[in-house]
């Protein structure tokens, strides 16, 4: 059995980068979107890629950014990959990986089954896909809610590989998580906060633990 692959996002300080490296994350997250408790300036996410250079996978996490964020994204971070957890098209995807040659994943919010159907025209573009709750009506975020959605949706998906889970996640259901949905690739965020935006180290050793821990 492959190990589960783990993702620690919205980092923000180095205490936390590193406590999410040392716990063994097999990729680390910095969001840049002024709205979320997360947010990190370009020059924050400079730093702290440069600290996980060559140590884990960094993940530059985006909103519907236009041509202006992503080179200045790019040139700031250096990715290893980009998340884009917006309302981006496949066709737009198709258009960033293009422009930037760098890997992809793209968010996409779940609440029923019916929401799976734009998976394969996503996955045709997509380095990764990421299955996220579907935020609530009126959300300010469209990820980092602390919700998840019914995993059962999943039983019968057909999804390739390297799909990672997201969306109430910690590390009391992780095991659950993945035992129920099939998948070995997880995404936490929310699930590892003292509060919004405020990472413990703690509960991330004990994510990436748990994660690992599965049957």
């Amino acid at each position: 059995m492959s190990e589960v692959c783990v993702k620690i996002c919205g980092l923000g300080t180095e205490a936390t980068l590193d406590a999410a490296l040392e716990a063994g994350a097999d990729l680390v997250g910095f969001v840049h979107f002024p709205r979320s408790p997360r947010h990190v300036t370009l020059e924050q996410g400079r730093d702290l890629a440069r600290r996980a250079r060559g140590r884990a996978e960094r993940v530059v996490l985006l909103v519907d950014p236009d041509d202006a964020l992503l080179a200045a994204a790019i040139d700031a971070l250096d990715p290893d990959l980009i998340q884009l957890h917006g309302k981006e098209s496949p066709q737009r995807l198709a258009e960033i990986r293009a422009r930037t040659g760098r890997p992809v994943m793209k968010a996409v919010g779940i609440a029923t089954a019916g929401d799976l159907a734009v998976l394969p025209d996503y996955a045709s573009v997509a380095d990764r896909l990421l299955l996220d709750a579907k935020p609530p009506p009126g959300a300010d975020l469209p990820g980092g809610n602390g919700r998840s959605f019914d995993w059962d949706i999943l039983r019968d998906a057909v999804l390739p590989a390297g799909t990672m889970l997201s969306g109430g996640l910690d590390a009391g259901n992780v095991g659950l998580a993945l035992a129920r949905t099939g998948l070995s690739a997880v995404d936490v965020s929310s699930g590892v906060e003292l509060r919004p935006g405020e990472k413990d180290p703690v509960r991330i050793a004990a994510f990436v633990a748990a994660a690992r821990r599965r049957a």
